[in-house]
């Protein structure tokens, strides 16, 4: 069939309103390309650990599983008043900058609190005195990089005595980034007849 001149002239009006609409399109689409490559993303801020790379680095088998790390840090802050201790050992342990340690303090007329130690504030602490700690037993749980460790301690006054001045448990906070275990806090609390060890942490 023939096509009259009205028809032929709708037809080539709506070719040329196709053949327009799929111009803009394709600009548009060019033009957002454009806009992703001329935005890059941002790189992303350096995290706590990458933040510090001057930090001391850790023995590999101090680091290897929670109970290294936590035999290590026992035998770091264990020693005499007048010797030094090995504090670079001792800060390898730690989360960089952000390390803590936390005593419950137990009050018989008040609620409890707490005293917050740096890893300088603890150094300091703890350089001037002379006791051993020994760990007795662990209760462990993990999720992803997190691990939780209940760990029972005892402190002597030489690294020979049988019977400990005092016990107690310690909380410990632990990150394992793929490669080694690093310690966020460790929080305690201490043995009193009141607050006796439970069994599993008595062995």
């Amino acid at each position: 069939m023939s096509i009259g001149n009205g028809a032929k002239s709708k037809m080539a009006m709506k070719t040329t309103i196709l053949a327009i609409g799929m111009l803009m399109a394709m600009q548009i689409s060019g033009a957002q390309q454009q806009a992703v490559v001329a935005t890059p993303r941002p790189a992303p801020a350096p995290g706590v650990i990458a933040s510090h790379p001057d930090w001391p680095k850790a023995n590999p088998e101090d680091v290897k599983s929670p109970e290294a790390i936590i035999q290590a840090l026992s035998d770091t802050i264990s020693g005499e008043a007048s010797k030094a201790r090995d504090w670079n050992r001792f800060k390898s342990l730690f989360v960089p900058g952000a390390g803590r340690m936390m005593i419950v303090r137990h009050s018989k007329t008040g609620p409890a609190d707490l005293t917050i130690l740096s890893t300088d504030d603890y150094q300091a602490r703890a350089g001037n005195q002379t006791f051993y700690e020994k760990p007795i037993a662990y209760e462990k749980q993990s999720f992803g990089h997190m691990t939780h460790v209940y760990e029972s301690y005892a402190i002597f006054h030489t690294p020979t005595d049988t019977t400990p001045q005092t016990r107690g448990v310690n909380s410990w906070e632990l990150m394992n980034d793929g490669t080694r275990y690093w310690i966020l806090q460790v929080y305690w609390d201490t043995e009193r007849p009141d607050n006796p060890i439970p069994a599993a942490l008595a062995k």
